[in-house]
């Protein structure tokens, strides 16, 4: 399970005395703990829902760190980029354009999409079966490029 991975990823960073692997995985054990407590109350969060958050997470702190950049604070973009590898190594290996390509074909040809019309049936279906491992644009746009 993912979520034990963290946790003890946690004790070796402290162990390590790592503080920027041990920020970015209190980071993501955060907002596992509260994931597990709104709504309905689980032991364990599922794997899928922890690479969303850790997914969403690298994502902020790609943002972060371009606008720390922008503002001319290298130190703290490099921060944000050190535990943007560190929710990288939690993460599912990222598909190349040629594998997301293939991926989506197979997919349109499962759901029998002909033309932009069934853009939404495709997404809907690629959204779930390549989450965590390509972009949202990225899957929409090749679906886009395919689908036209």
């Amino acid at each position: 399970m993912l979520e034990q991975e963290i946790s003890k990823g946690i004790m070796e960073a402290m162990k390590a005395k790592d503080t920027v692997r041990l920020s970015a995985l209190r980071n993501i054990k955060k907002y596992i703990i509260e994931a597990k407590t709104s709504g309905t109350a689980v032991d364990v969060l599922p794997d899928a829902d922890v690479i969303k958050i850790i997914t969403k997470l690298a994502k902020q702190g790609t943002d972060s760190a371009a606008i720390y950049a922008q503002q001319n604070r290298q130190d703290l973009a490099d921060e944000e980029l050190g535990q943007v590898a560190v929710f990288q190594e939690y993460l599912p290996k990222q598909l190349t354009d040629a594998e997301l390509t293939d991926a989506v074909k197979a997919i349109i040809a499962q759901t029998g999409a002909s033309s932009m019309k069934d853009m939404g049936k495709v997404m809907g279906v690629a959204s779930k079966s390549l989450a965590g491992q390509a972009d949202g644009k990225d899957i929409s746009a090749k679906v886009k490029e395919l689908l036209s």
